[in-house]
């Protein structure tokens, strides 16, 4: 039986980290685990996620009704591969909210799909980033893992992914991206900052789903 945590309190509430695997509200409260699948793909653009589930006729295996209307999960299958996806709004919370009930319907290996704004101009429109680590400038990954100016991504998963880009001939970049909730607070001075750091581009989810997927392994 895992022993409870006792909180120390900081200067600021961020930095209080809990450990604890266990929390009063979890996935498994509320859902139940669907068997025979592993593989999630978390895909940001809701049209893409419609159009492949009508296409491929894929299963509905949950869908999740809150404040903002449904939002579905699916089961699809390639090359005789179970692969569920879906929609997780926008944002560094409630995108881990929607990766939690991923882990808890039964996924262990995911990857994310979005859009980002670049900070490096020789990046073209739609050209493609695979980050190497996420600047924490969000709140959720600190409820995740211990405070930390960046998180890694799993370098065997960069290597994946930047594979297939090779294979089809695509062009890419690798570097930090910067996880930001402040979406309308993208100052010049705090660019300029991130641009100093190496941080390629600019998005509001990849700190908080890296943390997630850390803290559930």
């Amino acid at each position: 039986m895992e022993r409870e945590s006792v909180m120390r309190k900081r200067k600021y509430p961020i930095l209080e980290f809990d450990p604890s695997k266990k929390a009063i509200i979890e996935a498994s409260n509320f859902i139940r685990k669907v068997e025979n699948w592993e593989h999630g793909i978390i895909c940001f653009f809701k049209d893409v996620v419609e159009k492949i589930a009508e296409s491929t006729g894929a299963e509905k295996i949950y869908e999740d009704k809150g404040v903002y209307g449904a939002n579905p999960f699916y089961r699809m299958e390639y090359r005789g591969c179970p692969i569920v996806f879906f929609f997780p709004l926008m944002g560094a919370s409630v995108s881990a909210a929607f990766l939690e009930l991923a882990i808890g319907l039964g996924g262990r290996k995911f990857i994310a799909c979005g859009s980002s704004g670049v900070l490096d101009r020789s990046i073209p429109r739609g050209g493609f980033v695979v980050p190497s680590a996420a600047v924490r400038d969000e709140g959720t990954s600190y409820h995740y893992r211990e405070p930390s100016r960046e998180i890694d991504v799993n370098k065997k998963a960069i290597k994946a992914i930047t594979t297939v880009f090779e294979s089809h001939h695509e062009s890419y970049r690798t570097g930090k991206v910067w996880t930001t909730d402040g979406l309308f607070r993208e100052t010049a001075s705090r660019i300029a900052l991130r641009k100093k750091e190496g941080c390629l581009a600019v998005e509001m989810e990849a700190a908080a789903l890296l943390a997630v997927a850390q803290f559930r392994r």
